[in-house]
């Protein structure tokens, strides 16, 4: 053989050597899936994998099973509305309060009703838009409870009988008047709720279920959020709080000088406006702070959900880990101060972060 057909031959050899090594490394025989990869020995195909942190949302139906005191909350609002003399009867009292002792709080409580009337013929100039305001506040309670969302997170770890998963409620989503907003508890200093160890199981048809935990919520704390985060900026923007709200609502300073008169009418004198303006203004924080308060007693037994979940896991791009968590449905029940009740309209969905 000639020196010539010697090195034809070698490279001949060494261009199927390189062949054969691009053929092997080829993604289709690197397919995990493939029973002949060496890389998959048992022949058996890659089972889908749920592993993974995932950002989640649910969200329930509480108005049917709203907590009793909750109940509460919406009678205070709507008690500085439901009257004749409203919203005047309301302020006078909330001005009463503040009042220090004497003839003037004397002439106020005893006369309380005739100087609301005489107040309120005056409403549309010193609170024309409180009573709308006080019933708008009063509805979208209504909806918080009746479109209330948690924003979570689900971090799924394998375990070795399965998975098991941290379930951890970072915020608040509302809907309100079909406006939509999110609101992080670490905003309102609300600590975040963890729930560790919870079991996860997924079969290879996609099939995933949380079992059952409980996530226990200071719903009083949830509304204040609610409150303060959605349902105040909505109405006024420039109010961060029920307090402020009522006080753009109502001029005190009006007030004030229409109180003074209501008095001089009863006894010849009313003393000074300036006065009633002040227990004005102090007085609706100071009826703000008791519905608030009445928030806060809610949180004296925590409204816990027992939750067991069942969904379907989706992988969108075929790499056999869980992309997305869709058509989720909660089941189990909702208790308050150890009164439990049926969830109803319990669903979540969940992405892979």
């Amino acid at each position: 053989m000639s020196l010539t057909k010697n090195l034809a031959f070698a490279f001949t050899l060494a261009i199927g050597a390189v062949a054969t090594g691009c053929a092997a490394d080829s993604p289709d025989n690197d397919d995990p899936n493939n029973p002949d990869n060496p890389n998959n020995p048992d022949g058996t195909p890659k089972q889908l994998d749920a592993s993974g942190k995932y950002q989640m949302r649910s969200s329930f139906d509480l108005a049917t099973n709203a907590p009793g005191k909750v109940g509460e909350v919406t009678r205070l609002i709507i008690d500085a509305t439901d009257s004749p003399e409203d919203p005047s009867l309301w302020i006078i009292e909330q001005i009463i309060n503040q009042m220090p002792s004497g003839t003037f709080k004397n002439v106020l409580t005893s006369s309380k009703g005739f100087i609301a009337g005489f107040v309120n013929d005056r409403v549309l100039d010193l609170a024309p838009d409180f009573v709308s305001t006080m019933v708008q506040v009063g509805q979208d309670f209504g909806q918080i409870a009746k479109n209330f969302g948690l924003n979570e997170t689900l971090e799924v770890s394998k375990a070795a009988d399965g998975y098991t998963a941290v379930h951890t409620a970072l915020g608040a989503h509302f809907k309100i008047d079909n406006i939509e907003s999110d609101h992080a508890f670490a905003a309102f200093s609300v600590p975040n709720i963890v729930v560790p160890n919870v079991g996860v199981t997924l079969d290879q048809t996609g099939n995933l279920g949380i079992a059952d935990h409980k996530l226990g919520i200071t719903y009083g704390s949830v509304l204040r959020v609610g409150l303060d985060g959605a349902i105040i900026p909505m109405i006024d923007p420039t109010a961060a709080n029920l307090g402020q709200l009522l006080q753009h609502k109502v001029d005190c300073a009006k007030v004030g000088l229409a109180v003074r008169d209501a008095i001089a009418s009863v006894i010849g004198y009313g003393g000074s406006a300036g006065t009633y303006e002040t227990a004005c203004n102090a007085g609706l924080v100071a009826g703000a702070n008791v519905i608030y308060s009445k928030i806060a007693d809610i949180d004296s037994s925590a409204l816990e959900f027992g939750l067991t979940g069942a969904a379907k896991a989706l992988d969108k791009n075929g790499d056999k880990a869980v992309d997305s968590i869709q058509t989720g449905a909660w089941t189990g029940n909702l208790s308050y101060a150890g009164t439990p009740a049926p969830l109803a309209g319990a669903t979540f969905y969940a992405e892979r972060m």
